[in-house]
């Protein structure tokens, strides 16, 4: 149990709708308060400014905010409510806005397209620069179309969405990953009480006839035992997990584990996975990153702009806040 909120970042719309379902079932499974937050728009932000520059005492104290009555009534209908929730309009920009009061949550979750954003868009401004900068894990959750992909017949022999079925699948780089990536994933599954399928990449050789694609594998950790008939670097990278995971196991030992090594780029076996995960969790890397730089790993945005399911973006200790 934690005393850090869940945070649900709402502006009406029906992607944030979603992003509110999602941070009420995670604030239940965790035990914590849900606290709704509203970045006011422009014209509510101007109108404060306005009555607090003209001392005006016969205008409304507030401008009236339909989101907050929105969130109310969604609330309400719910079946089971967490123990403390709490609403919270914020003025600024919404970035900047989420970043500060994401700084002493559990994580922060939001939609992946805001009301202003264009359908064709994967990704909305808003959600790719608060992933970017929030110092607490940020949810994306996906738009109801990306999240009807989901259950669209797959190719024949493509099986990784039915072995990541209701996993938390966290994408690995055994020698970079942080450790609070991790912690994360295994927290987040043992809440659920499901499997963290792990997912690494290793090089493979530039001749492309070496080089196969096929469906991952997963294999329990008894399944290392021996050689296999693997190939060298895919028996070597799950050693590299099993490292990496040894802590983790240690402190979560009902949590099951799986781990599967991709030859190439993990990015589009995450997103593959994303169909029936439960969770699909990343780090947020930031390669020769400036104090203004909105970059994201390269897996990591890959993972955002095309999944069909929810990403956890998980920051480090080390990330500027």
């Amino acid at each position: 149990m934690s005393n850090a909120p869940v945070i649900a970042a709402v502006d009406g719309s029906e992607h944030s709708l979603k992003a509110l379902q999602w941070a009420r079932g995670a604030a239940l499974r965790h035990g914590t308060g849900l606290l709704v937050a509203h970045v006011l728009p422009d014209h509510a932000q101007l109108y404060a400014g306005r009555r607090a520059s003209l001392h005006d005492a016969s205008e409304p104290k507030e401008y009236p905010d339909p989101v907050h009555d929105w969130v109310r009534s969604m609330i309400g209908e719910g079946p089971a409510l967490p123990d403390g929730v709490r609403y919270e309009s914020l003025e600024g920009s919404v970035p900047e806005a989420l970043r500060v009061i994401g700084s002493g949550a559990l994580m922060l979750v939001m939609g992946s397209r805001g009301r202003g954003g264009f359908a064709s868009l994967l990704l909305g401004s808003s959600s790719r620069a608060v992933a970017s900068t929030a110092p607490c894990p940020v949810v994306v959750v996906p738009h109801a179309e990306r999240h009807a992909e989901r259950h669209t017949e797959r190719a024949p022999g493509t099986t990784a969405p039915q072995q990541s079925a209701g996993r938390v699948v966290l994408g690995l780089h055994a020698a970079e990953t942080p450790d609070d990536v991790l912690s994360f994933a295994f927290a987040e599954a043992a809440v659920r009480g499901t499997t963290v399928q792990v997912v690494s990449a290793y090089a493979v050789p530039p001749a492309p006839a070496l080089v196969i694609d096929r469906p991952f594998e997963v294999i329990p950790p008894e399944g290392l035992a021996d050689e296999g008939d693997g190939v060298p670097a895919e028996r070597e990278m799950l050693r590299s997990q099993t490292r990496r995971l040894e802590p983790l196991r240690a402190r979560y030992p009902d949590v099951p584990v799986e781990q599967a090594a991709v030859p190439g780029d993990p990015a589009g076996r995450l997103v593959d996975a994303s169909r029936s995960a439960a969770l699909v969790v990343v780090g947020r890397h930031h390669p020769r990153r400036t104090a203004m730089s909105l970059q994201i790993g390269s897996v990591a945005h890959a993972v955002l702009h095309h999944a069909h399911g929810p990403v956890a973006i998980v920051p480090t200790l080390e990330d500027d806040v």
